[in-house]
């Protein structure tokens, strides 16, 4: 019966306007850049004096949880466009307000810093790659073992999901580098105002967004809430376990379940309506909503972890 249902998902089509996708871009843009000027040099510099847990931290999220929602796809068998959804997502690097998260759940904020700018960093390369991978890999396997009908395999031009990415992460991070080290007065009394307005921006544009599509995702929200909320369980658990694994300390363990558990699902939603990447004529209600859904359940989720950890103590 859920099946069903998500069957009519997939052919839901969300109706985003191109001025409205060109601020919500430069909304991302704008969080992105307030993201920057938190980042400094000696974050790096941590990384290589002490790289244990960043190493740990970084495979946790650009490795093992596309790997892990690949299987996960595969063992709750939803509908192609959900599956890809989720698999973008799970692609995309560490959300904008992990770092806070971290260190309302007394985290290594250090490390959550490190992570974040890392990730984002290298997002340009490895959010087209894990998807590519990932998604093909999936298609495959679906048209090999389903008799509702073939899909076709991914045919995204993978430079322009470069392109699109460098400059929706690449750009304002390096601009915000590069302010915070040339100006760090100004830096110091710009980032606060700026990470909160660039935040209420964005979330601003998601809202206004999504409303002209709002009979829609009140319609199917519930149909992918099982998914998002066994995925976001599963990539806490994945940066959690994969800490204590490796005998990191209890903060870094809860920083990695936070960092891998927060996923910059703005990117995520930026890139499927982007016509370039994917044409309009595809049907990607599914991979919509469950971005959309991912950015608003992450930072509950997120925030519950946190105010619980918060209430325990650290026992080394």
């Amino acid at each position: 019966m859920l099946n069903n249902s998500l069957e009519v998902l997939d052919h839901v089509r969300l109706n985003f306007s191109s001025s409205g996708l060109i601020f919500l871009n430069i909304a991302l843009s704008f969080v992105m850049f307030g993201i920057a000027l938190e980042i400094q040099v000696e974050n790096f510099e941590a990384i290589i004096r002490k790289p244990k847990p960043a190493i740990v931290g970084y495979i946790s999220q650009t490795f093992l949880l596309p790997a892990f929602t690949f299987l996960l796809v595969l063992l709750l068998n939803p509908t192609p466009t959900v599956a890809l959804g989720m698999i973008l997502v799970s692609a995309c690097p560490g959300g904008n307000i992990s770092n806070f998260i971290s260190s309302m759940a007394k985290g290594n904020v250090a490390l959550a810093v490190s992570l974040t700018a890392i990730s984002t960093s290298t997002a340009i390369f490895f959010t087209p790659f894990n998807f590519a991978f990932w998604g093909n890999l999936y298609i495959r396997f679906y048209n090999a073992h389903s008799s509702a009908g073939l899909v076709r395999p991914l045919e995204i031009d993978k430079y322009q999901m470069f392109q699109t990415v460098f400059i929706l992460l690449g750009i304002p991070v390096i601009l915000g580098l590069f302010v915070a080290k040339k100006f760090p007065k100004l830096t110091g009394k710009i980032k606060k105002p700026i990470n909160k307005g660039s935040l209420l921006f964005f979330v601003t544009m998601v809202i206004v967004l999504l409303s002209a599509n709002f009979s829609q995702f009140t319609s199917f929200v519930h149909l992918v809430f099982i998914f998002v909320l066994i995925q976001n369980l599963l990539a806490m658990a994945t940066g959690f376990y994969f800490g204590k694994l490796n005998r990191l300390s209890v903060r870094d363990q809860r920083t990695l379940a936070i960092e891998t558990g927060i996923h910059n699902s703005g990117l995520a939603l930026a890139l499927i309506f982007n016509p370039k990447i994917f044409p309009p004529e595809l049907e990607l209600g599914g991979m919509a909503i469950i971005a959309a859904w991912w950015g608003i359940w992450h930072i509950i989720s997120g925030l519950s972890v946190a105010y619980f950890w918060s209430r325990k103590p650290i026992i080394a």
